[in-house]
Order: C-alpha cells, then sequence, then structure tokens
C-alpha cells in the first residue's frame, strides 16, 4: 500500500496539481488585497463613501453600527457587502485567467501557423546518407 501510495504522489500531475494549488492560494491572496485595498476604496468614494465590506442586515431586527458588533451581541447577520466584495473578487480572477488562457492560445495558434524547423540529422546519420547515395550511384 506506501509503494502505491508513493508511485501516486511521484506522478506529474499529482505535483502539478499541488503547485498550482500552492500558487493559487497566494494568487487568492494578492486578489483579496487587490480587491480590497485598490478597488474598492475607488469604488466606495463613487459611491458615496460606501464601504462594502461594512455593508450587513442584523436578522434580529437590531441596529448595530458594525459587523463586529452584532457579532459581540450575538446577533446573526446577513453580511452582503462581503458577499459584494467576493463577487467583484471572482471577477477579476476570472478575467486574469481568461486572459492568461488567451495568450496561451495565441501563442500555440503562433506554434501550429510557424512551426519550428526539425533539427538536422546527427553526424553520423549524414554521413551513413551520404555512403548510401553513393553506393546506389555506383550500382546504377
Amino acid at each position: 500500500m506506501f509503494k502505491e501510495f508513493q508511485e501516486f504522489i511521484s506522478r506529474g500531475n499529482v505535483i502539478d496539481l499541488a503547485v498550482g494549488i500552492v500558487i493559487g492560494s497566494a494568487f487568492t491572496a494578492i486578489v483579496k488585497s487587490l480587491v480590497a485595498d485598490v478597488v474598492m476604496p475607488p469604488i466606495g468614494l463613487v459611491l458615496a463613501g460606501v464601504d462594502f465590506s461594512a455593508l450587513f442586515l442584523a436578522l434580529d431586527g437590531n441596529s448595530y453600527p458594525t459587523i463586529a458588533a452584532a457579532a459581540e451581541a450575538g446577533a446573526a447577520t446577513l453580511n452582503y457587502g462581503l458577499f459584494i466584495n467576493a463577487i467583484i473578487s471572482f471577477l477579476i480572477v476570472a478575467f486574469v485567467v481568461f486572459l492568461i488562457v488567451r495568450s496561451i492560445n495565441k501563442m500555440k495558434r503562433k506554434q501550429e501557423e510557424n512551426p519550428a524547423e526539425a533539427p538536422p540529422p546527427p553526424r553520423n546519420e549524414q554521413l551513413l546518407e551520404e555512403i548510401r547515395d553513393l553506393l546506389k550511384t555506383r550500382s546504377a
């Protein structure tokens, strides 16, 4: 069982997947910072200073100044502002992935249009071809 597990882990696909997950989690932190610190402040400014992360609805009917105050009071909250931030984060990630896939597809199309020339055969093969051609001319 250990040997089978070791074979599974050492396959290229599993390692590629693990690297993708690590890179993806790091990328998620960057996108969250981009949304919270770069994208949302100007949007909030345009919308008269609205901070989406602070928008919530207390389900107990009371009014609380912040989500933290509602949580401290034990009130259940509907945090729709955080949901808006999550949607914006998703759209940014989806757009970046789209740009990456698009550029990869462009590179693939260029390679298909202009395939690379085959490298010349090794020197020993060239010599064997010359010998073959000489033998053909002598026998003819």
